[in-house]
């Protein structure tokens, strides 16, 4: 069975709401054969990194950059992990006022370094979340979880 890990830093309602929604889209009854596992960026290890064959990314963006605490996470996860997760793919959800371009970009640019494979476009959420941007959200979790299947 496919492995999904959404890493996430979720601590605003609107991020929550965007991580339930990304949940519930990778959980879809219509997508078989795909574990969805769930971890704090804080709790992450370098084996859940590579016990997964795909990831979805969340975080706010904090003056331009992702959270301190997926960054974090990455630090842990990034070289035990930099040679053997190469090509996997990946998604992001992240909410922010202003300076998502920049907090986008950080995410975007250790994915890459890892070798990880943007699988989907990212959702970027400005306010409270509305209903299409949660649409959003969950497409792209169902996105990333349907190119699981086996």
């Amino acid at each position: 069975m496919a492995r999904l890990l959404i890493i996430h830093h979720t601590p605003s309602p609107h991020c929550q709401e965007m991580l339930e929604a990304v949940i519930a889209g990778a959980s879809d009854p219509d997508i078989e054969g795909v574990e969805v596992v769930r971890r704090a960026a804080l709790t992450l290890s370098p084996v859940d990194v590579l016990e997964a064959d795909g990831y979805l990314l969340g975080s706010p963006a904090n003056l331009g950059y992702m959270s301190g605490a997926l960054k974090h996470g990455f630090d842990v996860i990034y070289y035990p992990c930099l040679d053997q997760t190469t090509e996997r793919p990946y998604g992001l959800f992240m909410h922010g006022n202003q300076g998502t371009e920049g907090a986008q970009r950080s995410v975007h640019s250790i994915a890459g370094g890892l070798g990880w494979t943007r699988a989907a476009d990212d959702v970027v959420v400005s306010a409270k979340p509305t209903k299409d941007e949660l649409e959003a959200c969950w497409n792209l979790g169902a996105t990333v979880a349907a190119q699981l299947m086996a």
